[in-house]
């Protein structure tokens, strides 16, 4: 799985003119599913993100997780962070995982961050969303579980 984070004063997911979700400050998390990714990965990454400190302490440094912060987590599923553009001008979306198998690893990831405690809005899956957001820092962050786990 791929996560990149963005610290936001607020965030929100339009579709078809409709808000459908929506958070103040917090975390927006897109996340990328590929074909070798199990609910032990998103565990292992909805772990990460729940106790990564990302806010600042009174002094003005990172010293406080989400959790920690009281802070809300807006979801998106974005298969594109998966795509290959090692060649050609096209990306290739070969070691995305197909939508079936992806869905339900979105959903217990997305279950796993509430288990955490944490509260969690989400984007709607394979929908044509629009995500607006006011990213503060900007603070912004990639992760990749790969860089964690025995390759499979």
């Amino acid at each position: 799985m791929k996560a990149v984070l963005q610290r936001v004063s607020q965030a929100s997911v339009t579709i078809e003119g409709q808000t459908t979700a929506h958070i103040a400050s917090g975390l927006l998390v897109l996340l990328g599913i590929d074909q070798r990714d199990t609910q032990a990965t998103a565990a292992l990454l909805a772990h990460k993100v729940a106790h990564l400190r990302l806010f600042e302490d009174g002094e003005g440094k990172m010293n406080f997780s989400a959790l920690e912060a009281n802070k809300a987590l807006l979801v998106i599923s974005q298969f594109t962070l998966c795509a290959n553009l090692q060649k050609g001008r096209r990306p290739s979306f070969a070691q995305a995982c197909p939508p079936a198998l992806a869905k339900p690893l979105y959903a217990h990831f997305c279950t796993q961050l509430r288990q955490h405690g944490l509260v969690v809005a989400e984007g709607v899956f394979q929908a044509n969303m629009q995500v607006q957001l006011v990213n503060e820092g900007p603070v912004t962050f990639c992760l990749d579980s790969a860089l964690w786990q025995p390759p499979p």
